[in-house]
This record gives C-alpha cells, structure tokens and sequence, in this order.
C-alpha cells in the first residue's frame, strides 16, 4: 500500500526544523547542540552570520558538550531556525 506523506517530512530539512523544536542535548558559546534522526545538528545562535560554515568552530565546541564530531561527515543547511551544521556517519 502506498502511503502519502507530506514531502517536507522526507526531507533532511524537515527532519532538522522537527528536531530543533524537542529539547536541545547542549549549548556552547556559538551554538545550540541537537540529536536528530539524521545526526547531530549544531544549531548557529551567534549574532553576526558567517560567510562560510563555522565547521571548526563547531568541531571545537562540540567537545564542551561531549562530542567528537572530528571524524564525521559534515554538510550545512538553511532552515527556518538559521543555519544548521549537520554531522553525520
């Protein structure tokens, strides 16, 4: 049987914007840290935008939080919420 679902729930995008309304596992000085289905979401919160990922910053922060992301894979995207760094196996 063929089940019909909205398409923002396929998308990583939707995944990420679901995940970052449930409660945060963590907050660094630049960022706002998210389990999602997908892998971890390190949420931007610093005022000024970067003009490219921050994925060092948030390598470096991450560990604040427990987290070695050092060996992941690593991919940004635009959500409602503001930009995301996604790391992934």
């Amino acid at each position: 049987m063929l089940v019909s679902m909205g398409s923002s729930s396929l998308t990583i995008n939707g995944f990420l914007e679901d995940s970052l309304s449930e409660p945060d596992i963590g907050v660094t000085d630049r960022f706002r840290w998210h389990a999602t289905p997908v892998g971890i979401a390190a949420l931007w919160t610093d005022a000024s935008q970067p003009s490219t990922p921050p994925f060092e910053e948030a390598v470096e922060e991450g560990l604040n939080v427990g987290l070695d992301l050092s060996r992941e894979e690593r991919e940004f995207h635009q959500v409602q919420q503001g930009l995301v760094l996604l790391f992934h196996s």
